[in-house]
């Protein structure tokens, strides 16, 4: 009986763990999505050079429109869908800087905020598929390099849950 107890106080502390508070949540949440449009448009203006193309186009993070039908439209769309891609893959690397744990939360959360941001800016709600496909293969990216970052940084963090405690 007594091991019994034990066992359920240690399941106890193990999900317990420290709870952000509200200002602390949006204040990781602010640093990810400056962190997320910075490096968006970095990347962006990286890969507009690399593939020399005349104007830079401030709407790079918007753009779900540009479809690879000419020439001059394809090195557009290669550069949004690299942009994109390697933005969210870097982007989870940060975030684990940043929040630590919880990278998976955060990403989703920067994720759906983009999505709701694209729909305001272009005025319209994106439903290109590869659109979808690329920016859930980035999310995807982005979960799994953050929370691995995040596992093996966090790994002598005792409240940072581990594997066998599931």
């Amino acid at each position: 009986m007594i091991n019994r107890r034990t066992t359920d106080a240690n399941h106890e502390m193990a999900f317990r763990g420290k709870v952000a508070d509200t200002r602390t949540v949006l204040v990781h949440l602010l640093l990810c999505l400056v962190i997320f449009y910075s490096l968006y448009y970095m990347i962006g203006s990286v890969c507009f050079g690399a593939f020399r193309l005349d104007h830079f186009d401030g709407l790079i993070p918007f753009d779900f429109k540009t479809e690879p039908t000419n020439l001059e439209s394809n090195s557009k769309y290669l550069v949004n869908l690299l942009s994109m891609e390697l933005t969210y893959f870097c982007s989870g690397l940060l975030f684990a800087a940043v929040v630590r744990r919880w990278v998976w939360d955060y990403a989703l959360t920067v994720t759906l905020l983009h999505v709701l941001l694209t729909s305001l800016v272009m005025l319209e709600f994106p439903l290109v598929w590869q659109w979808w496909l690329a920016l859930g293969s980035g999310l995807f990216l982005m979960i799994c390099n953050g929370q691995l970052i995040a596992y093996f940084t966090c790994q002598s963090d005792q409240s940072y849950p581990t594997f066998n405690s599931y």
